[in-house]
């Protein structure tokens, strides 16, 4: 438990920097489309720059990931956090300021170079440090909880959007990143490879079973272990690192994969999702943050209790397998959830009361009321 509580600044920090970062979500559709459709609910044009703007952040991540990982292990998690943390507050800045659509392209643009450095190496950056302090056998619950207090930044950002006007929204956002990157700078200790937890006997990287009893540290499961995973020579890892990395070993290429598929899903998911739902059903700022609320409690609740709790028991292949039958289950849900009886589920489990002819069946989540 001791090096669970030396975690505390990091979690401050993961909390602060996700309560920016999701605190503008449910205000950025209406912004968005104020800026390139004017007047309008609908426009497709809007979902073309989302689908772009998350492509290329993905595919710049994809390179960048991987180097300011790497640059980590030479100059400490600290110094390297700092960037996507700093960075992150840009975007927020410009909106800020302004959203007319000259401000709005600038912040598109800015968001798109930001999520570059920000989408893939905070929630990296963040793992590598706990991986750092943490033994082995205590990290499956240091990411659960590292993840619940993140998911509980989700929930606070989204709540206190949902009170505040679309132009305090940005300003409040802008502060709280900053005070996260001056807090992050201030208190939290540096790390590196040098002082990070090693027990190769027992690393799920280097395995492809869990780890064995003290027993059975002999030639025996030496024999047991996968491929090591290949040292990076030099500062900058080249493409062929990069694929050494991930065919070194089976666990990480195929965990690889699983991801790959999952986020291809989610994020084509979440990219036209909001702006169907305000074309559809007129959907602003605070319906947004009212849908967010209840995913965003849900996860925080699974991620502070069940996986801390269930990971040592059942293991985190186990919890994996739930997590992504749960994620298909969601996305499956949101397919059906806008037909006719969809609605009629929808408006059951979130506890609507609703009044709705067959005939008018579109209309149902617009005569829909939270009890």
């Amino acid at each position: 438990m001791k090096d669970l509580v030396g975690l505390g600044h990091l979690f401050v920090v993961a909390f602060l920097f996700h309560f920016s970062s999701f605190m503008v979500l449910p205000a950025i559709t209406d912004v968005t489309m104020e800026a390139v459709c004017p007047g309008r609910d609908e426009c497709s044009v809007a979902i073309y720059l989302s689908g772009f703007q998350n492509a290329i952040t993905g595919l710049g991540a994809l390179v960048v990931t991987p180097i300011v990982g790497n640059l980590s292990d030479k100059y400490g998690r600290k110094a390297l956090m700092t960037l996507p943390v700093t960075v992150a507050i840009l975007p927020l800045f410009i909106l800020a300021c302004n959203r007319s659509e000259v401000y709005f392209y600038a912040y598109y643009v800015m968001k798109i170079l930001a999520g570059i450095f920000c989408e893939g190496s905070i929630h990296c950056l963040s793992l590598a440090y706990v991986a750092d302090h943490v033994g082995t056998k205590r990290r499956a619950a240091a990411f659960g909880l590292l993840s619940g207090v993140s998911a509980a930044g989700f929930l606070s950002g989204t709540l206190t959007a949902r009170f505040l006007a679309t132009s305090s929204t940005f300003q409040v956002a802008a502060a709280v990143g900053a005070a996260g990157a001056i807090y992050l700078r201030a208190f939290v200790p540096d790390s590196g490879a040098a002082v990070s937890f090693h027990d190769d006997a027992c690393d799920p990287l280097l395995q492809d079973s869990s780890c064995s009893s003290a027993a059975s540290s002999s030639a025996s499961s030496d024999e047991e272990l996968s491929p090591r995973l290949p040292p990076y020579k030099g500062v900058l890892p080249s493409p062929s690192d990069m694929v050494a990395l991930l065919t070194g070993s089976l666990t990480l290429s195929t965990a690889a994969m699983i991801t790959f598929f999952y986020s291809l899903g989610e994020h084509g998911l979440q990219t036209a999702l909001l702006y169907y739902l305000k074309a559809q059903f007129g959907y602003s700022k605070d319906e947004f943050a009212n849908l967010m609320l209840i995913a965003g409690a849900a996860g925080m609740i699974s991620q502070l209790t069940v996986m801390p709790i269930f990971a040592p028991i059942v293991g985190e292949e186990m919890l994996l397998i739930v997590g992504l039958l749960g994620g298909c289950t969601h996305v499956f849900l949101y397919g059906i959830a806008w037909s006719y009886w969809g609605a009629i589920f929808c408006c059951s489990i979130y506890n609507f009361e609703c009044f709705c002819s067959p005939i008018y069946k579109d209309q149902c989540v617009k005569k829909c009321w939270i009890k």
